[in-house]
């Protein structure tokens, strides 16, 4: 029986080579205007997005919707101007003074029991008081959306399904490779939109678009070429998963 969930696609730049950021782990700021264009309409056509906690940190923002037939568009379909930024994290460690929680965007936390404590924890450390009232202090997240296995991780799956409750049937995955991986994992992806850029990062310890253990070739999930783009120097990538 098919789980009802949101339609996901991921949407990464990579190196000719296969890297998404170098072996340091720095943003990977070598997509082109066209790759970031491409990258602003993905998002622009989904009902949120989602990406890990590593990749938060390394880039400290996230990105939003600013072309103004983009945000018209959005409008004529009833839809807010920015899609919902989901950040899934186990731990919930980040650092709530990164300009992601300064942008006019709803923020959403999917993450563990551990993970919710440790950032209620924090919030209530950070609210400033005056004498016994404490002063209003903005929420960093909208909503904190708690799902976990038995073994302590986030329940991707069930959240997945919780999130067409709330009206996301379009999702978009920023990364990491991490999350990929354990999507992939579940059965969690429909569509790839890759963009190989001309350049080489090599390092064997440089991430790449999927991480985790990996799959052997029998098990291997399996693409559907459905459109190839060529911008200049670089080249977009449209795959749809395979399923029997």
């Amino acid at each position: 029986m098919v789980q009802y969930r949101p339609h996901t696609t991921v949407v990464l730049a990579m190196s000719v080579d296969g890297k998404i950021a170098d072996a340091r782990r720095e943003p990977a700021r070598f997509g082109s205007r066209a790759d970031k264009a491409h990258l602003e309409k993905q998002i622009a056509a989904s009902d949120a997005v989602i990406f890990g906690a590593g990749t938060l940190r390394a880039y400290g923002t996230s990105l939003t919707v600013s072309h103004p037939k983009l945000l018209q568009q959005r409008t004529q379909e009833g839809k807010p101007t920015q899609p919902v930024h989901i950040v899934i994290t186990h731990s919930a460690k980040l650092d709530p003074e990164i300009h992601f929680f300064k942008q006019p965007i709803r923020r959403w936390l999917l993450t563990t029991t551990v993970g919710e404590l440790f950032w209620q924890g924090g919030l209530q450390a950070r609210t400033p008081t005056l004498g016994n009232r404490a002063q209003e202090y903005p929420p960093e997240f909208e909503q904190i959306l708690v799902f976990e296995t038995p073994t302590g991780q986030v329940d991707t799956l069930a959240a997945l399904q919780h999130l067409t409750t709330l009206g996301i049937t379009r999702l978009v995955v920023l990364g990491g490779g991490e999350l990929v991986a354990s999507m992939l994992e579940l059965d969690l992806i429909d569509e790839f939109w890759l963009t190989v850029c001309p350049l080489i990062l090599g390092g064997a310890i440089a991430p790449t678009p999927v991480e985790g253990t990996g799959f052997l070739p029998e098990l291997a999930p399996r693409l559907q070429l459905l459109e190839v783009q060529t911008v200049e120097q670089e080249v977009f990538l449209h795959y749809r998963l395979q399923r029997s």
